[in-house]
C-alpha cells in the first residue's frame, strides 16, 4: 500500500468560544480581517466586537454559531494565506461540520453564517431554558449500547458519542439525577466513573430537536442553489459517522438528521484516520485534541498565531 500522505483539519463545536477568539489572526493577517467584515455584512452584525469585546452575545447561541465559524474559517483563510496551508480533508464536531464543508467549498461561507445563525436560533427555541439538560459520562471503554439500554425508558438520549471513554446524554433535565444514579449500577466499582452535567442552554442532538428539522431544512433549502456538493465526499458526516456522498440533497439530509440525533464523532475521527498523515485541529479551543489521542492518532491544535507560527514555521 502506498503512503497516505493527506492532511486532515478537525474544527470544534459550539462550547469551545472564547472571548477574543481569532483576534490575533484578525489583527495580523488581512484575508482574517476580511472574513470577519464578510460575516459582518452578511448578518448585519459586528461579528468582530461581538467576539472580542466583554459582549453577553458570544454564549447565546444564536450569536455563538456564526462566531465559532467565522473565526474558524478566518483561522483556516489565515493559515493558507501566511503559510500555504492546504487540507485534503475536513471533519467538524457538530457546529464544527459547517466550517468543514466550507472549508471543502461545498457550502459558501456568507451563506453558512447564516443557516448557523437560523440554526442557533431554532434549537434555542426548541425548548424554554432550564428544562433541557445535557452530561457528559466519563468512562473507561463506555459500552454505548449498555448505555443507551439503560435509559430507554426515560427521556433522554446519547447526543456525542466522543470517544471510547466519553458520551454525551441530553434531554429532559427532571430525569437527569436518575440517569446518574443508574450510572452508578452501568459503572459497578472498582470501574470508575465521572457524569459532568455540561453548561448549555438547550438539549442539543436529542429527540427534543426534533420539531425544529422541518424548519431548519427549508433554511437549508433556501441557501442550497449556491452548494457545490462535489467535494463532500472530502467531509465526515456527524450523523453517517462516515464521508459524505456527492449529492446536495444528501448532504441537507445529512445536516438535518445531525440536530437530533447522535453525533457519532468516534466514527467521524477513524475515518478521518484512515486518510491522514496529519491531523490539525483548528479553532478558538482545543477539545479534539485528547479525543484523537484515544485513537491513538496524535492532533495538533492550532488555536493562535502562536500555535500556528510553532507548527508552521518549522526548519524543514
Amino acid at each position: 500500500m502506498s503512503e497516505i500522505k493527506s492532511l486532515v483539519v478537525a474544527f470544534p463545536g459550539q462550547g469551545s468560544q472564547r472571548q477574543g477568539m481569532g483576534k490575533d489572526f484578525h489583527d495580523q493577517i488581512p484575508v482574517c480581517r476580511r472574513t470577519f467584515e464578510e460575516a459582518s455584512d452578511a448578518l448585519g452584525l459586528d461579528v468582530a466586537s461581538i467576539c472580542f469585546d466583554e459582549d453577553a452575545r458570544l454564549n447565546l447561541t444564536e450569536y455563538t454559531q456564526p462566531c465559532i465559524v467565522t473565526t474558524e474559517v478566518a483561522m483556516l483563510r489565515g493559515l493558507a494565506e501566511k503559510y500555504g496551508f492546504k487540507a485534503d480533508y475536513f471533519g467538524g464536531h457538530s457546529l464544527g461540520e459547517f466550517t468543514a464543508l466550507v472549508a471543502a467549498g461545498v457550502m459558501p461561507f456568507a451563506d453558512t453564517v447564516q443557516i448557523v445563525r437560523e440554526r442557533g436560533k431554532l434549537m434555542q427555541e426548541a425548548v424554554p431554558v432550564g428544562i433541557g439538560a445535557m452530561a457528559a459520562v466519563i468512562s473507561e471503554a463506555i459500552d454505548v449500547e449498555a448505555l443507551k439500554k439503560m435509559l430507554s425508558d426515560l427521556p433522554i438520549d446519547v447526543a456525542n458519542i466522543n470517544s471510547a471513554n466519553q458520551v454525551v446524554i441530553s434531554g429532559d433535565a427532571a430525569a437527569f439525577a436518575e440517569a446518574e444514579n443508574r450510572c452508578k449500577e452501568l459503572f459497578p466499582a472498582p470501574k470508575t466513573y465521572r457524569f459532568v452535567q455540561l453548561n448549555v442552554s438547550a438539549p442539543f442532538h436529542s429527540r427534543f430537536m426534533k420539531k425544529i428539522e422541518e424548519p431548519f431544512a427549508g433554511t437549508l433549502k433556501t441557501f442550497s442553489p449556491s452548494f457545490n456538493a462535489q467535494n463532500a465526499p472530502s467531509v465526515t458526516s456527524n450523523y453517517l459517522g462516515s464521508f459524505h456522498a456527492d449529492s446536495v440533497e444528501a448532504v441537507m439530509g445529512n445536516l438535518v438528521s445531525q440536530l437530533s440525533n447522535a453525533v457519532r464523532w468516534r466514527e467521524n475521527m477513524q475515518a478521518l484516520a484512515s486518510r491522514a498523515a496529519r491531523v490539525y485541529e483548528i479553532g478558538p479551543g482545543r477539545p479534539l485534541r485528547d479525543f484523537f489521542k484515544t485513537l491513538g492518532v496524535t492532533c495538533e491544535s492550532i488555536t493562535g498565531l502562536a500555535a500556528a507560527e510553532k507548527a508552521f514555521a518549522r526548519p524543514q
